[in-house]
């Protein structure tokens, strides 16, 4: 790995990546990066890595979710706040239901840049470049807005870091005490409609209790209130990644400083192209998102590639296949898994799979969908004798209407009332707080079926 450099991406072929104008802007911005602390460090992303490690062989699960493209307009400490407050109520009742440790890792500071179907669309006749994220180009449909500005990506660092010091503080400084997040999941349990999670809450309440009375408290016990909370994002614009990339002075390897974990999408995952090149490279977890077109030989050559030493918890393949699909494509990867004799961590990604246009016009995901996707998940994990190791989700702690169904039956209808996603529907609270009620569940029902797995 001595000889790889963090530019080598440039020689590859490269997709999905906007042609900036002025070479000169660019490489002003690229040098004022290059001298910007980096924003995570690499102890954080190997302690990631061992514990995804752990996550692949069922002693922990992965609960990663969060924005689907953060937004500089969006951007405030409340959000941010929100999200985070809903990814612990989420992650302590998957706790209860795997038995295991819930590994963090929100889709936040970084998650800037976004693929596209098409590198144009058009309004009313008139053809302009598609948007591409925040921190490419602007949303606004004008000529001028979607010319790529790589003055974008100072913005978005700033906001990263600002983000990240937000996240930092909230997981050490009382924020994440057990017993005020299981406070809040209990008011949400006490609607009617919610009665069937109710005894989970009340179970969770009780080893609180118990620990307690034992005298394990947040006066008492460190880890009682606080959390480790890791980023991630899509490793999608090289340029800002190259910038930000570090030589870890403790190892001589070389670490991707925006983030903890980075993931290569599935537009972005050809074996020889820019993007696996640059992967490869950095000593942090990888996610690899692995959708219908996925091919055996094409994954054997990713692994190969992006995890060569087989090290456990490098890599995550993260399953976006759709509901109903499940069946169809995730077993004959599986098998390719096991025919090479890899580790890997089994995680799913119930959304993207499930986007589909709404009768009044609106791009949303069904929320049956969405959960009939990881009920697949784990159905087909069951039936191989493998692990389903976690679960990856579009979401936010605001009060939108961008996914249709869950408790409160958001309608067709009722999508414009607050649709604020500059790009795909995310879920919102109430909807991801469900979501983890029913996927502790399902972690209860397979651990019950197979006492001699952890999860699964």
């Amino acid at each position: 790995m001595s000889e790889w450099q963090k530019s080598d991406w440039r020689k590859k072929p490269r997709v999905q990546m906007p042609d900036y104008t002025d070479a000169a802007l660019l490489a002003e911005v690229e040098g004022q990066l290059s001298k910007y602390p980096p924003l995570v460090f690499a102890g954080e992303a190997r302690r990631l890595k061992s514990q995804l490690g752990e996550a692949s062989r069922g002693e922990a699960f992965l609960l990663q979710g969060g924005d689907c493209a953060e937004s500089f307009e969006q951007f405030s400490a409340d959000a941010i706040r929100d999200t985070f407050k809903v990814m612990l109520q989420m992650a302590m009742v998957l706790t209860y239901g795997a038995k295991v440790p819930v590994i963090k890792v929100g889709r936040m500071a970084g998650q800037f840049a976004k693929p596209r179907s098409a590198p144009t669309e058009t309004v009313n006749g008139v053809e302009l470049p598609s948007y591409r994220g925040d921190i490419i180009n602007e949303l606004a449909f004008t000529p001028e807005a979607r010319i790529p500005d790589p003055r974008k990506m100072l913005q978005a660092y700033t906001q990263a870091a600002a983000t990240l010091n937000l996240l930092r503080a909230f997981s050490t400084g009382g924020f994440a005490d057990m017993s005020r997040v299981h406070s809040w999941t209990l008011g949400y349990t006490d609607s009617e409609k919610t009665e069937r999670y109710h005894e989970i809450a009340s179970r969770i309440q009780d080893t609180i209790d118990f620990m307690a009375a034992a005298g394990i408290t947040a006066d008492t016990t460190h880890e009682f209130s606080t959390v480790e909370f890791y980023t991630s994002h899509e490793s999608l614009l090289l340029e800002y990644e190259e910038a930000l990339t570090r030589l870890d002075s403790t190892s001589g390897n070389w670490l991707a400083g925006s983030g903890h974990m980075i993931w290569i999408g599935d537009r972005t995952r050809q074996p020889d192209g820019a993007h696996v090149e640059f992967a490869r490279g950095v000593l942090n977890p990888i996610g690899l998102k692995c959708g219908p077109s996925m091919t055996s030989e094409d994954l054997k050559l990713l692994m190969a590639k992006l995890n060569p030493q087989n090290e456990a918890g490098r890599l995550t393949l993260i399953a976006r296949f759709g509901a109903g699909s499940v069946g169809d494509h995730l077993p004959r990867l599986i098998k390719t898994v096991q025919e090479e004799g890899a580790n890997v961590l089994w995680t799913c990604d119930a959304m993207h799979g499930n986007t589909i246009k709404s009768s009044t016009g609106y791009k949303t995901r069904p929320f049956e969908s969405v959960l009939r996707e990881v009920r697949e998940f784990f159905e087909v994990h069951s039936a191989e004798g493998t692990i389903p190791g976690g679960v990856h989700f579009e979401m936010t702690g605001q009060d939108v209407t961008e996914c249709t169904g869950g408790i409160h039956a958001v309608s067709d209808e009722d999508l414009s009332d607050r649709y604020h996603t500059a790009c795909d529907p995310r879920l919102n609270a109430s909807q991801s707080l469900e979501l983890a009620f029913l996927v502790a569940e399902e972690l209860t029902r397979r651990r019950n079926d197979s006492p001699n797995r952890a999860v699964g």
